[in-house]
């Protein structure tokens, strides 16, 4: 057996959350072997790759996908084959899905099991959450199945009643089992009694389609059951993890909670800091249509700077691919459409250029950080995030001046549109390694065929009291 390293990564500026250097990364049998000094010379390797002037960093974490997903009558029309190729192309190197049950007869365990068989055809590595809709005397052993299969978390929907709606009951005993479990709470915060009245009234109005979909869902909806959910959180201990946050308001709720001590966090998604509501009066409204909605221009802007400001922790896609046919067959009435928006190939180019433009300066750290190294570090990711020696060889080299404009027809994602279609960005891919291989070059994609690995996690305070701590921002001499 050679001796010699599988791949160099030569000259590049390498990246991490904390700081930058320029050096030689080498890799070997799918990890990252050592750091170079660029002013060395470059070790020798079967294929080096020349980074120089570009910017090499960690694979990114999609803490937030919805693979094959069934909801009511609708299925996602995508599978792990098809969207971990995807999220290759958009620089994504780790996915973690979700094990919600498809109707009363499947069991959290079970749902969680089938994803995991289905997960076998992924391109890259996957990583699953469980959820709970109901309680009963089973769900406790479940959950510890569940933790034994390195699943260390746990979705809850405090909207969408009579399909995947839980309890307050039900969400405040899965809390104390994640505390004793030591796992980590996902919680989709929409206030469903504001919602449902607020439909019933626009459907009695006769205002219930597609256009008047951000009117049916206000922003303080989002906002009371977030603060409902911190209190039951700071009621058990539990750790919490908000999805898809959509307002400043909900954002502050969480920053003030962390604050008096609680394990709080905020994710938001790539389509609350770009797209805002006048899209619901555009001629093809039923490209976004999601919940939470998309908000007011200024909720939007002030949304931004929560990002700029490092009070957002993760930006996740919530990538739901439906395709056209699936959205307009009822745009006449939000209640009958499948709600969700394909995004896990331009999260890494979005986020990217929203936060360049926010920062006003560019801060590649925070990107890495809310691309990468957080959501490994909350999900308690073991490798995953960081370019270090014993770390997985995920890696991305891009040129942070490259514009491209997003072309939804050329897209992998498995429909035909998306949200972003036409915007000029920045922040594209031009080298994704996964694992040691390069699977995205100039050449295009180079298929590694399912070797995806299931990665189990670790539980949530372990993980945190293990990881190093991220230097401030005055030991970063670079920056």
């Amino acid at each position: 057996m050679s001796d010699t390293p599988e791949l160099v990564i030569a000259h590049g500026t390498v990246v991490n959350s904390f700081g930058r250097q320029h050096a030689h990364i080498v890799v070997r049998e799918g990890r990252i072997d050592r750091l170079v000094d660029a002013a060395e010379p470059v070790p020798a390797a079967i294929r080096v790759i020349d980074a120089a002037g570009l910017l090499v960093i960690p694979g990114g974490v999609d803490g937030h996908c919805h693979v094959a997903q069934i909801t009511g009558r609708f299925r996602t029309l995508d599978d792990y084959r098809t969207t971990s190729t995807a999220a290759l192309w958009g620089g994504t190197t780790t996915i973690i899905d979700f094990g919600i049950p498809r109707d009363a007869r499947e069991t959290p365990l079970a749902a969680v099991l089938h994803k995991k068989e289905l997960a076998r055809e992924s391109r890259c590595d996957v990583a699953l959450h469980g959820s709970v809709v109901r309680w009963d005397e089973t769900v406790p052993w479940q959950l510890e199945q569940l933790a034994a299969e390195g699943v260390r978390s746990v979705k809850m929907y405090t909207t969408n009643r009579g399909t995947t709606m839980a309890d307050g009951d039900t969400i405040l005993k899965v809390m104390r089992e994640m505390v004793r479990l030591d796992g980590l709470t996902y919680i989709h915060a929409e206030h469903d009694p504001i919602i449902a009245d607020c439909t019933q009234q626009h459907a009695d109005d006769g205002r219930i389609g597609i256009e008047h979909l951000h009117r049916t869902r206000p922003e303080l909806a989002e906002e009371v059951s977030v603060k409902e959910t911190l209190a039951m959180a700071e009621y058990t201990g539990a750790p919490v993890y908000f999805v898809h946050q959509s307002t400043p308001g909900a954002v502050d709720l969480v920053s003030e909670a962390r604050a008096r001590g609680q394990e709080a966090y905020s994710e938001t998604c790539p389509h609350y800091l770009t797209l805002d509501n006048s899209v619901y009066g555009s001629v093809m409204p039923e490209w976004y249509a999601c919940c939470p909605p998309m908000r007011s221009p200024q909720t939007v802007a002030a949304l931004r700077e929560r990002l700029a400001d490092g009070a957002i922790h993760t930006v996740a896609s919530d990538h739901s691919c439906y395709d056209l046919a699936q959205k307009r067959e009822r745009t006449d009435d939000i209640r009958e459409m499948p709600h969700g928006l394909p995004g896990v190939e331009t999260r890494m180019p979005v986020t990217f250029t929203a936060l360049m433009e926010a920062a006003g300066e560019a801060r590649v750290e925070d990107f890495v950080e809310v691309f990468a190294a957080g959501p490994a570090r909350i999900n308690a990711l073991p490798g995953k995030g960081t370019i270090a020696p014993g770390f997985d060889a995920d890696l991305v080299i891009f040129d942070p001046a490259e514009e491209r404009v997003v072309d939804g027809g050329a897209l992998h994602m498995g429909t035909d549109f998306s949200p972003f279609d036409g915007r000029t960005l920045a922040g594209w891919p031009a080298v994704v390694v996964s694992a040691g291989h390069v699977v995205v070059d100039r050449d295009g994609f180079h298929d590694p065929g399912p070797a995806g690995r299931f990665v189990t996690r670790r539980g949530f305070r372990e993980h945190q009291a293990a990881a190093a701590p991220v230097p401030t921002p005055a030991a970063q001499a670079t920056r």
